[in-house]
């Protein structure tokens, strides 16, 4: 099992953090992982992604051309890696605010409310880990009990009133990408 995964938004969006949740989940459930942030300088508001790795054999490298997955939170994201999807491959959008949703037809698209949905649940910053929930649906890379035990070692424990809200966020995201028929 080889996972070589994009996550691509605006700064500010929790692109960095939910990537950095996958990867420490993985190393957590005795997988070789490996991730590499990209961002300008601007920081929040910006566009920013971040490449990760999961497998079960040694990862060679985190720089990428193609990747088997890309979590496309906002439309710039969504223009520039959709083309980077490998055939066959996954691509999971945040269909809220993208107005222009992907074109190819030799890709599988999951298109996630996770804005409509992260203000169903009471928090907007939830838009991260209900779209990993989805990737966690639609790849089995990792578990949402490993990203749980994960935040209990990774969330200062001032901020552990929180992870009930996390786990909610990701199971919904599990259950929205079950409804859709397509992997």
């Amino acid at each position: 099992m080889l996972q070589e995964v994009m996550f691509s938004g605006f700064g500010g969006q929790g692109v960095l953090t939910i990537a950095k949740n996958l990867s420490y989940t993985a190393m957590l459930e005795g997988k070789e992982t490996c991730w590499m942030p990209t961002y300008g300088p601007e920081m929040r508001g910006g566009t920013c992604g971040c490449t990760v790795s999961v497998s079960d054999k040694p990862v060679s490298s985190p720089i990428l051309e193609e990747y088997t997955t890309v979590v496309a939170l906002n439309q710039p994201s969504l223009a520039k890696y959709e083309p980077k999807v490998k055939e066959g491959g996954l691509l999971i959008w945040e269909s809220t605010n993208i107005h222009n949703g992907p074109t190819r037809t030799d890709i599988n698209i999951v298109g996630i409310p996770a804005y409509e949905e992260s203000n169903r649940i009471g928090n907007v910053l939830m838009i991260g880990m209900i779209l990993l929930g989805a990737y966690i649906q639609k790849t089995e890379a990792i578990t949402i009990q490993g990203v749980i035990d994960a935040l209990k070692k990774t969330l200062p424990e001032r901020r552990h009133n929180l992870i009930p809200l996390n786990e909610k966020a990701l199971k919904r995201g599990f259950e929205l990408a079950e409804a859709i028929k397509c992997c």
